[in-house]
């Protein structure tokens, strides 16, 4: 039996300010663009793992309003869960990510467990790191 990732759902105030990020600045590729009433999601993926995706949605997108609500207070609280991206050069993806004018939470250092990382938050406030694995 084969188990692995497909999708992780990242929750966004606006799709478009979101997709500078992601695809822009981070590189991932518009996989799916779906409309759902008056809001919609997009499926973003990464040209080097074709099975997995990302789904970036808005907080009321497919829950009712109280969920919605609820959502929308931890987005804007900014206490969503992180993701975690992996790069194999690291400074150089920091560097165009910065240069797409992302707030910098942390530039890239050496962790004491193993990996170099990096953080930034994208447009909706979510943490987003980057890590690369530890030379050998």
């Amino acid at each position: 039996m084969t188990i692995a990732l497909q999708y992780c759902h990242i929750t966004v105030h606006d799709p478009d300010e979101a997709l500078a990020f992601y695809r822009d600045a981070l590189g991932l590729e518009v996989r799916n663009d779906v409309a759902s009433g008056e809001y919609r999601w997009v499926t973003l993926g990464s040209p080097t793992q074709p099975g997995l995706e990302i789904v970036l949605s808005e907080p009321h997108a497919g829950r009712s309003k109280a969920d919605g609500d609820a959502m929308q207070e931890l987005l804007v609280k900014g206490v969503l869960p992180n993701v975690v991206f992996r790069a194999d050069d690291l400074d150089a993806a920091f560097e165009k990510i910065r240069a797409s004018g992302a707030e910098v939470l942390q530039e890239p250092i050496d962790q004491p467990w193993g990996p170099r990382d990096c953080a930034f938050r994208d447009p909706s406030g979510n943490m987003v790191r980057l890590s690369q694995a530890p030379k050998e």
